[in-house]
C-alpha cells in the first residue's frame, strides 16, 4: 500500500487518501495499510488514550505553507468505523500537520529501528512500520507526546 498510494501522490499539491489519522498534541500520523490492515482499529484505540480523530477511511491532504496537513472529507468528518459496531460520532479535530506515517502492512524486525523516511505530498516526513508491534497505540501516542531518543544516543 505504501509503495503505490503514497508513492502516486508524491509530487502532488492535493490528493485523498484511502487511510487515517490522528492526532495528539498538534502531531499529526497518518495510519496507511491495506483494507482490513487495522488503520481504524488503531485510530480508535489512541482515542480511548486521548488523540484526537482527523479522519477516517478517506484522509484529504494538502501543502499548507511547505508541510503535508491532514483533514477529513467533508462529507465523513467526526466519522469513524468501529468493525461489527458500527459508525462512531467523534469530536473532529480538525486539520493537522503530518509529523509521522505509521504503515500496517510493514513489519519492523529490529528491536530499536534506524530511522525511516516516506514522503507525503511534497513533505518527507519519518516513518514507522507498525505490523504486529506490541502496545502500538500507547508507543504511538508516547512518540507524540515526547519524541523519540536519537539512535546516536548516549554518544552524542
Amino acid at each position: 500500500m505504501l509503495g503505490s498510494a503514497l508513492a502516486n501522490i508524491q509530487d502532488q499539491d492535493k490528493a485523498i487518501l484511502h487511510a487515517s489519522c490522528v492526532c495528539v498534541a498538534g502531531c499529526g500520523l497518518l495510519i496507511v495499510g491495506k483494507s482490513g490492515a487495522g488503520k481504524s482499529g488503531l485510530a480508535l484505540q489512541m482515542m480511548a488514550l486521548g488523540a484526537g480523530l482527523v479522519a477516517d477511511d478517506r484522509v484529504a491532504l494538502c501543502m499548507v505553507e511547505g508541510r503535508a496537513q491532514a483533514d477529513a472529507a467533508p462529507n465523513i468528518a467526526g466519522l469513524i468505523e468501529a468493525r461489527g459496531i458500527g459508525l462512531l460520532k467523534a469530536m473532529a479535530a480538525g486539520p493537522s500537520p503530518i509529523t509521522y506515517v505509521v504503515d500496517l502492512d510493514q513489519t519492523e524486525p529490529a528491536r530499536l529501528p534506524e530511522p525511516l523516511t516516506t514522503v507525503v505530498l511534497r513533505q518527507t516526513v519519518p516513518l514507522l512500520r507498525g505490523g504486529g508491534v506490541p502496545n502500538l497505540a500507547a508507543a504511538l501516542m508516547q512518540l507524540l507526546k515526547s519524541g523519540r531518543v536519537d539512535t546516536e544516543w548516549p554518544s552524542n
